[in-house]
């Protein structure tokens, strides 16, 4: 009898290991955005996934959204997920700039996480609201200057893109402006379109349809270039060759999995982001809110690493320099 037990124990070993085996992905990926709805994020999250349907089809991938906490909640929720691969997480600058931001983190960025590559990199717009006087950089200064501390600076909150972005503004400025948070993006914008608050500084992936209905007052972006491949942010001057130095930003998304993910989950999840970056609907549609895709060797995860290495280094300059460091 035992060595009936044993073989059946045996026989019932062997019928499971194929399915210890299969090959990744084998359930649904969830792409954990750890800001709202609805904001520039969201748009990359949601033509990424649209390109990862294409190539996987019969894999169901979903976009879960879980903010908070200057998107240190959902940074957090990945850094304890399985480490199976089913479960990653599409973040953006704010992964350097957590650990300047927040005493408490409950996740180290550069030990919790494997780095699959980076996706886009995103420059900023400075934008106004609809009656703003200023019709360009060298006026919207003057009128600054004469107006210093009546006009005020919306941004999405502690820690993201915009107030990054309002961060070196000032510095360039040399002025302290009235900072106005919001929940996020959307909140912010639409202050913004009733004339609530004056200036914002928001990616171009949200502020390009307003750019181009008229919206709202674009004074220039933070590239160090013309966004030449964007019909409506090509008209746009940089805010460099307006005078205003320091204020060249990208907003860069990478995708990251949990720490101990085995490796050959890490090579699969970048072949899948490499097809991506060579799908020409992903590209044409970050291309259009004037998004960059990334091509060079910050698509592998090493080199994706070392560059969020660096900008941790100079983001902690920056944020020391305002005062603004958070301590919670």
């Amino acid at each position: 009898m035992n060595r009936i037990l044993l073989f059946s124990a045996l026989i019932g070993a062997l019928g499971l290991a194929p399915a210890a085996a299969q090959a990744y992905p084998h359930k649904a990926v969830t792409v954990v955005v750890p800001y709202a709805a609805g904001g520039p994020t969201d748009k990359v999250a949601r033509d990424l996934v649209d390109s990862l349907r294409k190539q996987l089809p019969r894999t169901t991938f979903l976009i879960e959204h879980t903010p908070g906490a200057g998107g240190t909640t959902g940074v957090s929720k990945v850094a304890r997920a399985p480490n199976d691969g089913h479960t990653v997480l599409l973040a953006h600058i704010g992964m350097a700039t957590a650990p300047w931001m927040y005493k408490n983190l409950k996740y180290q960025v550069q030990d919790d996480f494997e780095y699959l590559g980076l996706i886009t990199e995103v420059p900023m717009t400075l934008v106004g609201r609809p009656g703003l006087p200023p019709s360009d950089v060298a006026d919207l200064t003057r009128w600054i200057v004469a107006n210093k501390g009546k006009v005020n600076l919306a941004n999405a909150g502690n820690g993201s893109a915009s107030h990054l972005c309002g961060l070196l503004l000032q510095q360039a400025l040399k002025v302290r402006l009235t900072t106005v948070p919001f929940s996020g993006t959307g909140p912010a914008m639409a202050a913004m379109l009733g004339d609530q608050v004056d200036l914002m500084c928001d990616q171009t992936t949200n502020t390009t349809p307003q750019i181009e209905s008229g919206t709202i007052k674009a004074y220039g972006v933070t590239s160090e270039s013309r966004m030449t491949h964007s019909p409506t942010l090509a008209k746009l001057p940089t805010l460099k060759e307006s005078g205003l130095r320091g204020m060249q930003i990208t907003i860069w998304h990478g995708l990251y999995a949990p720490k101990g993910t085995p490796a050959s989950v890490v090579d699969r999840l970048n072949q899948m982001i490499r097809a991506v970056l060579a799908d020409p609907a992903f590209v044409k549609s970050q291309h259009a809110v004037g998004a960059v895709v990334v091509k060079d060797a910050r698509m592998g995860g090493a080199e994706h690493k070392r560059f969020v290495e660096a900008e941790t280094a100079r983001w902690g300059r920056v944020i020391k320099a305002s005062g603004q460091a958070l301590t919670n």
